[in-house]
């Protein structure tokens, strides 16, 4: 499903001159690595979980300027009834309340697609874009003023799961969605993202289950949830999330990954899956699924495979170009940082035609995707390709 908003061209920050491409990271940089939101250094570390991040407004007060123009005054009701919990927490859920609000201006989201069968017989990916679902959400309107969803799954064993995962999953999110005040938006959509996954797998392996024979459909999932300037990314499989971002010590884009893989080989999700009576053979779960976290496979449910996605959050900098979303088909033959120079090439190439009426930024998003899928198939990616950019306009 695309839904597409004719959204206005936004005013957009300078960029890096022309020909200017992304340094490669030395290994995959994690969401929970990313620096403050003004800080340009990809930053480096252990992987942590989401309940360890470091709030919104952590860090060096004056880091946050770039996107933090004014902070909040008024702490509202929560200041008056802290809870041990957040005390703890060094009154995470007010500064994160604070930092929601504070950034001066919401970069508007607009995403573009390109699939490709490949040598596949059939199509088993799915997608979707909304670009703008605050008024179906419904959300606190002195929290939040703007959501926006995009996704992509990738089906193993048919298209049914993707299929599903595409038609229902935002449906279940949107009637999930916080519509009262909160004392913490971050944990509220945490907890919304959660539940959604697990009603969403629960109600297609109740529909797979009662099919004659049973379904054994599967699928990735990679959501990107943006809720004013901070993206939610709930991931279930291989399929992953880049984020473009501008260096300006630099003077060069960064591939930033948002999202964790799943495979049977990782030793946290094998100790999962042995505990549970399954075992990893040839790098799968029982030597036949690659990935070790999916909605459907109701088979392998009871040996280990799981519908919980990794979480992470980011929140989005004026130095944030576009987010990629897209499937192993093209992983499997291009490097996150291969991928975004190659966007990058697009986006600079004024050659790109536009019909009349549209926007020239839109044809050159169109184009990088179609250009990037042709050539992910060119290369010999044999699996379905979905590549999914989302312009971040300043």
């Amino acid at each position: 499903m695309d839904l597409f908003g004719d959204l206005p061209e936004p005013e957009r920050a300078p960029r890096p001159p022309a020909g200017e491409r992304i340094e490669a990271q030395e290994g995959p940089v994690l969401l929970e690595d990313l620096p403050p939101a003004s800080s340009t250094d990809s930053g480096s570390g252990g992987p942590l979980l989401f309940d360890d991040l470091p709030p919104a407004g952590s860090g060096d007060p004056g880091s946050l300027a770039i996107s933090v123009s004014q902070v909040v005054t008024s702490e509202g009701k929560g200041a008056k009834r802290k809870s041990v919990e957040e005390e703890k927490n060094g009154g995470e859920e007010l500064v994160e309340k604070k930092v929601c609000k504070a950034s001066s201006v919401i970069f508007s989201l607009k995403g573009y697609v390109a699939e490709r069968k490949g040598e596949r017989e059939e199509m088993q990916d799915a997608h979707v874009i909304l670009n703008d679902i605050t008024e179906e959400c419904r959300p606190p309107s002195s929290l939040i003023t703007r959501v926006s969803y995009f996704a992509v799954f990738d089906g193993h064993g048919g298209i049914r799961a993707s299929k599903f995962a595409a038609q229902n999953l935002h449906q279940n999110l949107i009637r999930k969605f916080p519509k009262g005040d909160v004392i913490s938006v971050e944990k509220t959509v945490k907890r919304c993202l959660l539940d959604t996954f697990k009603h969403t797998d629960e109600e297609f392996l109740k529909q797979a289950s009662s099919q004659k024979p049973a379904w054994k459909d599967g699928s990735t999932a990679t959501c990107v949830l943006a809720v004013d300037n901070i993206l939610y990314i709930a991931n279930l499989g291989d399929s992953r999330a880049i984020l473009c971002r501008y260096n300006e010590e630099s003077q060069k884009h960064a591939a930033l990954s948002l999202s964790k893989e799943h495979n049977p080989t990782q030793y946290e999700e094998r100790m999962r899956i042995q505990k549970a009576g399954g075992n990893v053979r040839d790098g799968r779960v029982l030597g036949v699924l690659e990935v070790s976290r999916s909605i459907g496979d109701g088979q392998y449910k009871r040996c280990g495979v799981t519908s919980v996605p990794d979480i992470r959050r980011c929140q989005l900098t004026p130095n944030d170009r576009f987010i990629l979303l897209a499937c192993d088909g093209l992983f499997k033959v291009f490097t996150p940082e291969e991928a975004v120079n190659f966007i990058l090439s697009c986006l600079e190439d004024e050659k790109i035609q536009t019909r009349e009426g549209k926007p020239a930024v839109d044809a050159r998003y169109e184009a990088a995707c179609n250009r990037l899928a042709n050539k992910a198939v060119q290369r010999g990616s044999a699996d379905n390709v979905t590549v999914m950019v989302v312009r971040i306009g300043h």
